[in-house]
């Protein structure tokens, strides 16, 4: 079941957000060579819960156990769902940042793949290839239109600069849960039809996960973080979006 948000409950929605906006951006000011990346959860969290939110990640359960940070916090060939631990960024690196808030019955979403001092050329452009993907796709997140032209737009974006989408891993829905109805892939690989049709009042998160080899991934022996296959650099973008009577609002951006 698709939950189609009230106007009361969109405004919850955009106070959630926001939040996780704030700390993002927090976030992309404080990352310098030698922070680590359990500096910056918690850093996160002291933000988060001084808006009186709480990190909708820390606890969450997996099938390994529960999530033990506020942040994902993914370096490098890491895609999604890194812990944050005692490993120093390095100038060169990037790293994907999750954040998650919920707030008076509702949750954010928002993550950004963010550089370390100075990075390589190829870093740089994936960096920015998914982030663009991105708006590709939801130049489609029009009420009228069907879901998957959304992660048609992404692949096709993303592909044409040699990437590959993860397809192990999509946006999703969010609401008072985090992870609601409709599942958003960022490729049509072996989907069928053009999903759903696209309704004012949805609010959705789309994020593109983008490789610069294959889509292949894996999950590492702690259970949570999810790399590469062949090692390549991976980087993340993603926005919480409400789905208007026309273009669609951002509720994530900073």
């Amino acid at each position: 079941m698709i939950n189609i948000k009230s106007q009361r409950e969109i405004e919850l929605m955009r106070n959630a957000n926001q939040i996780v906006a704030e700390t993002l951006k927090l976030i992309e000011e404080s990352i310098h060579p030698g922070i680590t990346t359990a500096e910056l959860d918690k850093l996160a969290e002291r933000f988060i819960r001084s808006k009186g939110a709480i990190p909708s990640f820390k606890g969450y359960p997996g099938m390994n156990g529960d999530f033990p940070a506020s942040i994902c916090a993914s370096v490098n060939e890491e895609v999604i769902h890194g812990i944050p631990g005692h490993r120093e960024l390095k100038n060169g690196d990037i790293i994907s940042v999750d954040v998650g808030t919920y707030i008076n019955g509702f949750n954010g979403d928002a993550a950004r793949t963010f550089k370390v001092g100075e990075v390589s050329t190829d870093a740089d452009k994936l960096i920015e290839v998914t982030r663009q993907s991105f708006f590709e796709g939801i130049k489609l997140a029009k009420e009228g239109n069907r879901l998957y032209d959304i992660s048609k737009a992404i692949q096709d974006y993303v592909e044409a600069y040699g990437y590959q989408a993860v397809r192990d891993y999509v946006g999703h829905g969010i609401g008072r849960e985090m992870h609601e109805q409709p599942s958003i892939p960022n490729q049509i690989y072996e989907v069928k039809g053009r999903g759903v049709r696209l309704q004012k009042g949805m609010t959705l998160a789309i994020e593109p996960m983008i490789n610069i080899g294959g889509y292949q991934v894996k999950t590492l022996k702690d259970g949570w973080t999810v790399v590469t296959s062949d090692g390549s650099l991976s980087a993340h973008y993603e926005n919480t979006i409400l789905i208007t009577d026309g273009e669609p609002e951002v509720l994530t951006l900073y």
